[in-house]
């Protein structure tokens, strides 16, 4: 019975709904423990707040997840302009008007519900289908500068900086993004290296002209030098050295009392203080097969665009990941993104829960198209 209510409503690749889902309970557990000491202290005493309102967002987000599944993939090519085009205003409200918070205007405080909303994140979803929809269209005309990848290379370049002006390491995630979906769309290696010159020019005038320049040179100066360790990467080493092989177990960390953003930023520091090092293999090992299964969507593909979409989505994901973790062990500079699919978060969950779901969407697509063809056969 349960199989097939199942079978029924969650299409797409099983594995897939299976890492969400481990990912889901990982990341209750973590941001439970990670803000029970905050929770205590501004909520009075009460030390399940944050539990009960990131489990509440973390199924709002399985919900739009869902929802995102069930619609065909073709039409989010009709929608990422219209989405692209809505987030400029968006952007620019957010620099000028947007809710201030630790030194970065990068948040919209949506009225009523009184929940912040960051436009970089419809952003980045916009720009990646905008991506893979112009570039399976053109497959055969990339070759066409002026017509064809000027736009292309146009709305990249000015939707980064558009984000940089707020957010350096988002809008530097984005262009990796970009690059590596226009590489697997054929785009040619001459142009490729044009649109790196040209995307770092365009950064370089968002980042001088926003907010968060200084904060990105000292990060890059502190990351190198050898001598002095930023407050937040000392106290993350000594949440990793301290858990160890196995860790200290569930909700005994200490340094979430001391490290900044323990359930944001950093928060694989406490996954490898409480969980140790197997806690933490675990966690990189389900990244991994996230992006195993994208990609496995991407190659079963049949059209370009669908192709496109997965693999720009699933690296977005997997690449944020990656940099997160890096961060947590000291691999680069501190950045501020969040760990997807485990940090704390607000609509970012929401848009992470969209992503998975479009990804889904290309691969229940691949699946009926695959069943279709063997009744096919059957009967032929």
């Amino acid at each position: 019975m349960i199989k097939q209510w199942l079978q029924r409503n969650l299409k797409g690749d099983a594995v897939l709904w299976g890492i969400v889902l481990m990912f889901s309970l990982i990341s209750m557990a973590v941001v439970y423990s990670a803000t029970g000491t905050l929770a205590y202290k501004q909520k009075d005493g009460n030390t399940e707040y944050f539990l009960f309102k990131h489990s509440s967002l973390i199924f709002i987000g399985l919900a739009f997840m869902w929802l995102a599944h069930k619609i065909d993939y073709r039409y989010y090519s009709r929608l990422s302009l219209v989405a692209l085009i809505l987030s400029v205003p968006l952007l620019l409200y957010t620099f000028f008007f947007g809710s201030n918070i630790n030194e970065a205007s990068r948040w919209i405080t949506i009225p009523v519900i009184n929940q912040t909303f960051q436009p970089s994140d419809l952003a980045k979803l916009a720009l990646i289908s905008y991506l893979a929809s112009m570039l399976s269209k053109k497959q055969d005309k990339l070759d066409d500068w002026k017509r064809n990848l000027l736009p292309i290379f146009a709305w990249t370049g000015f939707i980064c900086a558009l984000i940089a002006l707020t957010n350096t390491s988002t809008a530097v995630l984005l262009f990796l993004t970009s690059l590596l979906l226009m590489f697997i769309g054929r785009v040619p290696m001459k142009s490729l290296a044009v649109f790196v010159i040209a995307g770092a020019m365009l950064g370089g005038v968002g980042l001088a002209a926003g907010q968060r320049l200084g904060t990105a040179i000292s990060r890059v100066e502190a990351f190198f030098n050898e001598s002095e360790t930023a407050f937040q990467l000392e106290q993350s080493y000594i949440a990793i050295a301290t858990g160890g092989v196995v860790g200290k177990g569930p909700g005994n960390s200490d340094q979430r009392d001391i490290l900044p953003h323990p359930y944001s930023d950093f928060i694989y520091a406490i996954i490898l203080e409480e969980y140790g090092l197997l806690g933490g293999a675990l966690v990189l090992f389900l990244y991994l097969a996230l992006l195993y299964r994208g990609l496995v969507t991407v190659t079963k593909s049949n059209g370009a665009f669908g192709g496109l979409l997965a693999a720009g989505l699933s690296f977005s994901l997997v690449l944020q990941g990656m940099i997160n973790m890096g961060v947590a062990v000291g691999l680069g500079p501190i950045t501020g993104l969040p760990l997807p699919l485990l940090s704390m978060g607000g609509t970012s969950l929401i848009f992470t829960g969209i992503s998975l779901g479009i990804i889904l969407s290309v691969s229940r697509t691949v699946k009926d198209e695959e069943t279709l063809n063997v009744i096919v056969k059957a009967n032929a």
